[in-house]
């Protein structure tokens, strides 16, 4: 069967999107790993399935994300930034936009585009977080590693770092399957760089090493405000450049500004 897509990156965050109609209802699980392929499919850091808001809906779609390993996932600030741009890109004519995800509803505020590239920002809502959860030992490879945890719509398991002059990706990939997990977790290696900038490194729940996270760097962010290393707002440096991001208090909403930009359409030849 063919499979439509678009695809888009937030901040080289990179993700396919199909209208849910044009997708099969069966089997999409390994379609995911499939479509998300680099080699063999069309290649992502996630695929998206969109569905139009039945009319009286308080959102404008609804996503689902699957992740290459075809685990099916809360959500994504990238992705859902990429989920924005493409209904912009399919007409909709709206300045702010609210989608539905894993993690219930996001509004996304439009401030610019050009050509296919849009700028947002987005309200990533308010971080769960446990005090005992801000400096949590984890007990890891022998010893313990102080670690914050927190759920910004998926979890997220934050490590502060001198350098990353060290295997920061073997070490995410244990970590995302750490035995204290056991829905996985993404994880981000944070260096801080002044009081309002810190440079991340992200390993995702099932997709591995990214360029950029969006729920990465909201739970990178908050990480750092709650335990002093820096202060909102905070410019958050990715492998794929900076995103913006303010959390005025514990009781506030997270505010990420980020673009996404659609790149190329095509369709996936299948075979199930």
């Amino acid at each position: 069967m063919n499979v439509p897509y678009i695809k888009a990156h937030g901040a080289r965050n990179d993700f396919l999107l199909t209208w849910a109609a044009e997708a099969p209802s069966e089997g999409l699980p390994q379609l995911a790993e499939a479509i998300c392929d680099r080699y063999t499919g069309a290649g992502g850091d996630g695929w998206l399935l969109v569905s139009p808001a039945a009319e009286g809906a308080d959102y404008d779609c609804r996503i689902r994300l699957f992740n290459p390993d075809g685990g099916e996932v809360e959500m994504s600030g990238n992705g859902t930034r990429c989920a924005a741009a493409f209904l912009l890109y399919a007409g909709l004519k709206k300045d702010r936009i609210v989608i539905l995800t894993g993690a219930g509803n996001k509004q996304l505020t439009l401030l610019g585009q050009t050509g296919l590239e849009w700028n947002f920002e987005m309200n990533m809502s308010r971080p769960k977080v446990d005090d005992a959860n801000i400096r949590f030992q984890l007990p890891f490879r022998g010893g313990v590693r102080e670690v914050t945890l927190m759920d910004v719509g998926n979890p997220q398991c934050a490590v502060f770092v001198d350098d990353f002059d060290f295997d920061w990706r073997a070490m995410g990939a244990e970590l995302e399957q750490h035995p204290h997990f056991p829905n996985r977790s993404n994880v981000s290696f944070i260096r801080s760089v002044d009081e309002h900038m810190i440079d991340v490194r992200f390993f995702e729940r099932g997709a591995g090493v990214t360029m950029s996270s969006g729920t990465g760097s909201t739970g990178a962010v908050v990480a750092s405000v709650l335990t002093g290393i820096a202060k909102s707002p905070v410019r958050v440096l990715t492998l794929a450049g900076p995103l913006d991001l303010k959390w005025e208090a514990r009781s506030a909403d997270v505010l990420l500004t980020g673009p996404a930009a659609i790149v190329s359409q095509g369709q996936f030849f299948y075979n199930a």
